[in-house]
């Protein structure tokens, strides 16, 4: 194409493009076979000495080599592929540049340009390596959440029920052979306590397998509501039943529903609270107090213990219920003497963006606190 009718600087460039696109393809795929064959040719093609302009295109595309090399190989094999590179791209400048001057500044922009396609390969590579760092640990914080959930959700659920059917236990035991009615009395209060928390494992199993089964082709299983305030007459007579009567004052008006995980963050705070009271206050009487406003839902749960608190601890464990108990004692989670209970409920109330707070009042007892936020009411929305 040098000589004769043919020559012509256009159809050379278009040949060489042709050529360098050939193998665009096979980058794609296996840079390193692309950059061989790159540089074979880029030499070969320099040994005839034609015009340095038809050489840039495959000096640049083995630079793109070296680029994806980069962005997919470790640096124990892009270094030697660039060092390979820039020497073959010098070779060739000998046989297309004309003096020492010319020659250098050829060589210099060579490299620089081999630098800069290595630089941005690597760069590729960091991101991706750091992207999927993220997702990983993504994927594992959001592993270990759903795991405390279960964990908050299963001791709530259990707890509670636990407390009282040990409590009822000891009371059947101790009078059965003296007041027969009052046996009869604990082990109905055991059944049916015991219905209420099979019923609430099998509503927390079936959440856990509803993302399993609310796929494509799949029915959706079916589920029961999630207990809320509005449970708290059943939560207070199951807690009468162990012993400790609950007095439940409610301020403020119930203007709308509360947000479903607002309401159940809410019960199984009260729920634990008054499981505490049960276990470990040693007193009979327990005070909730549940006030709503327009942005916030506040919680207080107080005794006047003469030594427990509401939370878990090494407390006396005294039993309360219609005649003499047995002391359920600490809380048998406690690896240290502190079971998971007051850990749980700061956890609910921090993951709801609210307050909570859990200490000995001034006066002798014990008072749990919480403080949830609620979203603002949507002006024009119509109250459900």
């Amino acid at each position: 194409m040098r000589a004769g009718p043919f020559r012509s600087t256009e159809l050379r460039f278009f040949l060489t493009a042709v050529a360098v696109g050939l193998l665009l393809p096979l980058a794609r795929r296996g840079p390193g076979a692309a950059l061989g064959l790159l540089l074979a040719g880029l030499f070969a093609a320099s040994t005839t000495r034609p015009d340095a302009d038809l050489l840039y295109l495959p000096a640049l595309a083995a630079d793109a080599c070296v680029g994806l090399l980069a962005a997919r190989r470790p640096l124990r094999v892009t270094l030697p592929a660039a060092a390979v590179t820039l020497a073959v791209q010098t070779g060739s400048a000998l046989y297309t540049t004309s003096g020492q001057d010319v020659f250098v500044t050829t060589v210099v922009a060579l490299a620089l340009a081999l630098l800069t396609a290595g630089l941005l390969g690597h760069s590729s590579r960091e991101r991706r390596a750091h992207a999927a760092e993220l997702r990983a640990r993504t994927a594992a914080e959001a592993v270990t959440a759903e795991r405390l959930r279960i964990a908050r959700e299963l001791h709530d659920v259990i707890a509670h029920s636990i407390g009282v059917i040990a409590i009822q236990a000891g009371v059947g035991r101790r009078v059965i052979e003296t007041q027969p009615a009052e046996a009869r009395n604990a082990l109905a209060t055991i059944e049916t306590t015991s219905r209420e928390t099979l019923a609430g494992l099998r509503r927390t199993l079936g959440a856990l397998r509803a993302s399993a089964q609310e796929t494509p082709g799949h029915a959706p299983a079916p589920r029961d509501p999630a207990p809320g305030l509005a449970d708290l007459d059943r939560l207070t007579a199951s807690t009468a039943d162990a012993g400790v009567r609950v007095e439940v004052r409610r301020l403020g008006g119930p203007d709308r529903p509360l947000p479903p995980e607002v309401d159940l963050a809410a019960y199984r705070i009260v729920q634990e609270s008054l499981t505490n009271v049960v276990r470990h206050a040693g007193t009979p009487v327990c005070r909730v107090t549940v006030e709503r406003s327009a942005d916030t839902l506040l919680l207080e749960i107080a005794d006047d213990g003469p030594s427990g608190p509401t939370g878990p601890g090494p407390g006396p464990g005294r039993g309360r219920g219609r005649g003499p108990a047995v002391a359920p004692g600490p809380d048998p989670a406690a690896g240290t003497g502190h079971g998971y209970g007051i850990v749980g409920m700061r956890e609910r109330a921090t993951l709801l963006g609210g307050r909570f707070s859990a200490g000995p009042r001034p006066g002798g007892g014990y008072q749990v606190t919480a403080t949830l936020p609620l979203p603002a009411a949507r002006e024009g929305t119509p109250t459900p």
